[in-house]
């Protein structure tokens, strides 16, 4: 039903875990103001991504170690996220050893993970876990097989099991090269082994930083076991370091989305044009067609249908409605209910089932009673109409009345009324029960039940018109029988033109 999984496997250890992860970088290849990490991607920043991934495993600590931009980045995070400040940026080890004081006083596993790893899954990350726990290791690595040749460091593991050596690709030689195993990113360390071994980092390489990856070999030095994990996909490879690198996650990650949502029984017709935020629900046997997009909290009911081309946030759709060539915010559309095409709901309408708000029609705070109908060319706000009403076409609640105070106006329509075409209901009004209001009609006063209003100005049908103002005024012209002063109609003509209040 969810955009996430729920099928990841469980931790098998009851070691406590903590969770650390790396996202002070600077990210200049973004060439954005905005940080890497909080760039968003289906609704979520991308290091939101990653501590949705983690979350499951139920490490008793999550901490982020931030650099630049820490408060932009910090105001995105959850409270129980612990804030651990890397000063200087000397490279990924510097961001382990920043992470240190927020472990104090515990015991157990880390897992560290990079920042920009929104691909790696939780079942992967579970995986990870679980081996290191099992092996008793003292220092894992992640590493996932891969036949192409990718720019990624490799992980050289003996025939035990055991992790010998990470080397970047740039710096390994051909035979080296030759390995498939490569590093992801993700390691996973006992705390004491981590806190012996984070202060053995040197400078001491061309780049002059502080390497997360030496901490393995430290470790095997000092007599832990070291472990490599092999497992994933070669997509969890994939950090993000252009916006190249951020459309082609996003890509993998919908394709992730949608093909949960079809596993359980929902229909996409060309789902490569759809964008479903992963907080999305969706019930069985719903139908979504190209060009959909659906965000927040919105919740698809079964057998509904939705595009095409359809823009749905944070709005309950219930079974069996339809949603066609149209926008809704905040809404709710009831059982049977169908929308559009280029319909607008707002936040605050709610439609009854089996209503209609049909082409061209705008809803903002307006509850739409059971079978009601505002077909056409209407704006509704902040309106109540009742159950089995019909809104003629170009209706307009006229909700704004400044001379009244603040807010807006409501307006009341009952059960079982027809409005006429182009009507305008200056609210605050009511209209009663079983009510009609004529075509055309301005209505300021309140209708009773039953009644028939009508609010407009008697037509008048100017004879010869049109060859009176295309014939050239002569002197002297005697007044013609239509602005003669007896005439009733005579203030409805001005120089033989209508009167803009006619």
């Amino acid at each position: 039903m969810t955009g996430t999984s729920n099928t990841h496997s469980p931790r098998t250890s009851d070691r406590p875990l903590a969770v650390v992860v790396l996202a002070a970088g600077k990210g200049t290849r973004m060439k954005s103001a905005v940080p890497k990490v909080i760039h968003r991607v289906l609704g979520r920043t991308v290091l939101g991504w990653v501590l949705a991934h983690c979350e499951p495993l139920a490490g008793e600590r999550t901490i982020v170690v931030l650099g630049h931009g820490s408060e932009d980045v910090g105001a995105t995070l959850p409270e129980h996220v612990i804030v651990a400040i890397q000063e200087n940026q000397r490279g990924s080890g510097d961001a382990v050893a920043a992470a240190l004081p927020a472990l104090d006083g515990f015991t157990g596993d880390v897992l560290v993970v990079n920042g920009d790893g929104a691909l790696f899954s939780t079942e992967t990350l579970t995986e990870v876990a679980n081996q290191h726990a099992a092996a008793g290791a003292g220092a894992s690595c992640l590493a996932i097989s891969s036949n192409d040749d990718l720019p990624y460091g490799r992980v050289l593991i003996d025939a035990s099991g055991a992790v010998t050596k990470i080397v970047e690709a740039r710096d390994a030689s051909s035979e080296e090269l030759a390995v498939r195993e490569l590093n992801a990113g993700v390691y996973c360390f006992d705390a004491d082994v981590l806190r012996a071994a984070v202060p053995q980092l040197s400078t001491d390489n061309a780049q002059g930083e502080l390497y997360i990856t030496d901490l393995i070999a430290i470790g095997r030095a000092g007599g832990a076991t070291t472990l490599g994990v092999v497992t994933g996909t070669e997509d969890e490879l994939l950090g993000i370091n252009t916006r190249a690198d951020l459309a082609v996650v996003e890509r993998i990650l919908q394709r992730r989305i949608n093909r949960e949502h079809m596993l359980n029984g929902v229909t996409f017709s060309m789902a490569h044009m759809t964008l479903v935020e992963p907080t999305v629900t969706i019930a069985a046997d719903a139908v979504i067609e190209p060009g959909t997009i659906l965000r927040g909290s919105t919740t698809i009911g079964a057998r509904a249908v939705i595009g095409p081309y359809s823009i749905l946030e944070d709005t309950t759709v219930e079974e069996d409605a339809s949603v066609v060539q149209s926008t809704t915010v905040d809404a709710h559309v009831g059982k049977g209910a169908s929308v559009g095409p280029f319909g607008y709901l707002r936040p605050g309408a709610d439609l009854g089932e089996n209503s209609k708000v049909g082409t061209f029609v705008e809803l903002k705070k307006t509850v739409l009673g059971a079978r009601s109908k505002v077909p056409h060319l209407s704006y509704v706000g902040d309106a109540t109409i009742g159950p089995d009403s019909n809104i003629g076409a170009g209706n307009i609640t006229a909700n704004y009345r400044p001379e009244l105070g603040k807010g807006k106006q409501p307006t009341t329509i009952g059960a079982g009324v027809r409005t006429g075409s182009d009507n305008v209901f200056v609210a605050p009004i009511k209209i009663g029960d079983g009510a009609f209001t004529g075509a055309g009609s301005i209505i300021v006063q309140d209708v009773p039940a039953g009644a028939l209003a009508i609010a407009r100005a008697r037509q008048v049908n100017l004879q010869d018109y049109a060859q009176r103002v295309s014939t050239p005024p002569t002197e002297a012209e005697p007044p013609s029988e239509h602005t003669d002063r007896h005439d009733p109609n005579a203030d409805v003509v001005r120089n033989g033109l209508p009167d803009a209040r006619g």
